[in-house]
This record gives structure tokens, sequence and C-alpha cells, in this order.
């Protein structure tokens, strides 16, 4: 049976407005790219009477199910532009990125700002010094003198996070959240302690300074010990206290793609110290970090190969006749794989052709996914279907992952016009290696437990406490399970 006649112009015309991209045209991607920076600059709620400068928006209902966006998303956004503005030239974001940036450094500086502060996830406040150290590395505009400067922000929330190390249980390694109160506390996950490790390799590399790449290398041999990083290099989600044995084996992207960069920063770094046997280990691991991801994020005999896709919550191929069940923080994972590669990229030649080889046909794929409503140009979840997926898009409603992860992608592919990260060498950033480790912050008696782990929080979710209005609202958002 033949659509009627207004349907079949529909379908045309959501065709023809989906993304153009050629990846083999440096402006076709930087127009594709823009594109997706507009989008997500749409859902930006700057017009909003709730509009909290770095943060797309929360809101809490009636009914108990919020809608809307947790803090940790609104710093991933802002690393993302600092990294687009790298690529592209584009300033225009610049002026909303270095606002928020500064406005949620809280009292102490070090981000953790008085309204997140009791439900701080060591994830979520280290996905704000990842935008910083990113902005120090690429040259982005410092800010004036009188307020913290990027490289010391980073260098705090990594002090903050230091002092956290629990070394009594599990043989070490950084717990999911920071506070002993919050759900979670027992859970210790290859997020937070992949971005400390990640950190700590990134600010050696800046400042040149082993301690941190001391530090580094401790977080990612415990987490080979603990088995959240297997002998395949796969990367699990997390463990419980007190048994300390892997509960949740569900593999993600952005774990992936942080381990794999915190390699390559590591790499470059005894390759510049010209430390010849640190240098083979780390290209030895980044090379097996960056294969790993093969199987689960990109090639599943299922007909689209070298693809991106979230497998663990995305509608399968090759009938998608699974409902996807990725929550609002999961639709953006992809776009931290997608960076973390190209960070890969710029510094570890030897991933070069394997980086590309994936990249490039997943920004096709993804264009051809982006024919939604409104304007015809909306993208989905999924970059495998060859069609939007329906997935919601609006202001606190949805659509910020998904593009997001999409600018994040196009824009990779220019990776290689874009300036190597800098050093204290070669950038104008100020550091303080004191920063974070003065009083204010949270207290020892704070961090500790103090009270009965439960079996409730069995999901690697961000599970956040938000401040409205004067009351405390403890809001839980579950991981899927597969």
């Amino acid at each position: 049976m033949k659509l009627p006649l207004l349907l079949q112009l529909l379908a045309l015309a959501s065709i023809a407005f989906a993304i153009d991209i050629n990846i083999d045209d440096k402006i076709s991607i930087k127009n594709a790219a823009a594109r997706m920076a507009q989008k997500l600059r749409a859902l930006y709620p700057t017009g909003e009477p709730w509009f909290n400068p770095g943060e797309f928006g929360l809101i809490p209902s009636t009914t108990g199910k919020n809608i809307g966006y947790y803090w940790w998303e609104g710093g991933a956004a802002m690393g993302a532009w600092i990294e687009y503005w790298a690529a592209t030239g584009d300033t225009q974001y610049n002026g909303i990125v270095t606002e928020a940036l500064l406005h949620q450094v809280g009292p102490d500086n070090d981000y953790q700002p008085p309204n997140q502060t009791l439900s701080l996830g060591n994830d979520d406040q280290a996905f704000w010094a990842i935008a910083v150290l990113a902005a120090a590395e690429r040259g982005y505009p410092d800010p004036p003198k009188d307020k913290p400067q990027w490289l010391a922000l980073a260098q705090a929330v990594f002090n903050r996070q230091v002092s956290r190390w629990d070394d009594k249980t599990c043989g070490g390694g950084l717990r999911w959240q920071a506070v002993a109160t919050n759900q979670g506390y027992d859970y210790k996950n290859s997020v937070s302690n992949g971005l400390l490790f990640q950190m700590g390799a990134r600010l050696a590399r800046y400042t040149g300074n082993r301690t941190y790449s001391d530090w580094g290398f401790k977080a990612y041999d415990w987490s080979k010990k603990s088995g959240l990083l297997t002998d395949k290099y796969t990367v699990l989600d997390g463990l419980h206290l007190p048994d300390c044995q892997v509960s949740s084996k569900i593999m993600w992207s952005y774990n992936a793609g942080i381990y794999m960069a915190g390699a390559a920063a590591m790499y470059d770094y005894e390759t510049s110290n010209k430390n010849t046997s640190g240098a083979a280990f780390w290209q030895k691991e980044t090379t097996a970090l960056l294969q790993a991801t093969d199987e689960p994020f990109f090639n599943r005999a299922d007909g689209h190969p070298n693809v991106m896709r979230e497998s663990a919550c995305e509608a399968r191929a090759p009938k998608f006749d699974t409902t996807p069940t990725c929550n609002i923080d999961q639709r953006s994972f992809k776009a931290y794989l997608s960076r973390f590669m190209a960070y890969t990229y710029q510094l570890c030649p030897f991933t070069r052709d394997y980086i590309m080889a994936r990249l490039r046909p997943s920004a096709v794929a993804a264009a051809q996914c982006c024919n939604g409503q409104p304007d015809g140009d909306t993208c989905g979840l999924s970059w495998i279907m060859g069609k939007y997926d329906g997935s919601t898009y609006g202001i606190a409603r949805g659509g910020v992952g998904e593009h997001m992860a999409t600018m994040e992608l196009f824009q990779s592919l220019l990776i290689a016009d874009v300036v190597t990260p800098k050093t204290y060498l070669t950038g104008t950033s100020k550091g303080d290696p004191s920063a974070g480790t003065g009083g204010g912050g949270l207290s020892a008696d704070a961090l500790r437990q103090t009270k009965p782990t439960t079996t409730g929080d069995k999901a690697g979710a961000a599970i956040l406490t938000a401040l409205f209005s004067g009351a405390v609202f403890t809001l839980t958002w579950w991981l899927v399970w597969t």
C-alpha cells in the first residue's frame, strides 16, 4: 500500500533536511559540526527563569520523576564546546563556556558548589576538571587574573580526589560517591577511577611533575588488579563493598575512552621524557585499550561495520525491535569516546589509521540519522538505524546527549589540523599545585561511611541530591542492567 501523498512529501522533506557531510571536505565537516553546536546551544536554557550557568536544567516534578539533566553533563558540554572551538576556530560559544566554568567552581575553587556538595560524585566533579584541563591544553582564553585559572582548577579537583583514595577497602581505589551518606558510597567504579587516572596523566604531561603520573599509574594499576580493567582490556562498570568483586559487568563507551586517553597522555609524557621503557609500556597499553573498543562499540557482525554504538542500551540491529533503554546520561556517552579517540589520535601516531577507520564511517552513518523534527536535522540516539529514531528534543526534555555526541564525532574528523595539546612550555594557563588542599572542603569525617550499605544501589548510575528552594531532593537515576 502506498503512503498518502502528504506522508510521502513529509518523508522526502525529512531526508532533504538531513545533515549533509562530506568526510573528505573540511568545510563540509566544519559546517556539520557547527550545526550540531547550534542544536546543542538551543537546549542551553539561558532564557528560562530557573537557569543556572553551566546547567542544562533539572526540574523536580510532583510525580517524583524529575525532568532534565544532572550537573555533570553541563561540565561535559563545556568541554565539548572547548574542543569545538579548538577544531573550528568558532568563538561564538566561548562566552557561555567561560561563564559556566567560573560560575560552578564553588567557594573553594574546586568544583564543589554548595548546591551540589551533598550529592557530589567523584565522576561528576572530575568531568568539570576534564573541561578545564582541556581549556589549559587547547590554549582556550584564560580567565581574568582575579579569577581561578584553568590549570589550578584541575589541580584542585585532582588533589581533592587523591585525598579520598581509599586504601582501607579493596586494596585501594576511589569510591563513586564523595559523601558517606550518599547511596553508592559502597561502590567503586571505573568512571571515577578512570577519570582520576586520566587527570593524573594529563597533569603530568602538562606540568612535567611525575607525582601526577605516579598517582595516575596507581589508579590504573588498581583498576587492573580489581578486575575493572580486564585482561582483555575491556572496562567493566564497578564493584561493591565489602566483597570487592566486580558486580556490574556492563561496558560503557565512555569508560573505554577515558582509560584510552589516559594511557595516551602517559605515552606522550614518557616519550617527551625520553623514557623508552615507559613509552613502550604505554604504547602497548594504549593499543590494547583501543583495540578492545572494537567488538562492543563498533563491530558486532550486524551489518554496520565500524559504526559507533552504545551497545548496552541502544536498540539492536538488524531488526531494531528492542526498545532502547539508555537513560539521559547514557545518551551522551559516545561523545566522550569520540573526544578521547581524537585526543589519542593526536598524541599517539601509531593509533591514527585504526581510529579514523572507525570515526569516518561513524560520521557518515550519524549524519544519516539527523533528519528528525524540529528543523529536519535533529539527531537520534542510534547511528546505525539509517534514520532518526524519534529521540526527544527540547529544553530540559532531551537531545543534549545526542547532539553533543554527534558534534564531538564530526569535529573529531578535524583533529589532524588541531594544534597538539599544550604543556607548561607552550601554554599560558597558571597552576597551583596546592589548590584543593586547604580547608573548607569535605572533612575526613564527612568522607567516612556512617551507615550500613544497602543492596538497593546495585547499578552504575548517577545518583545525585539537588537543592531546590532550600529543600533537599534526593534523586535516584538507575543505570540499565543487561
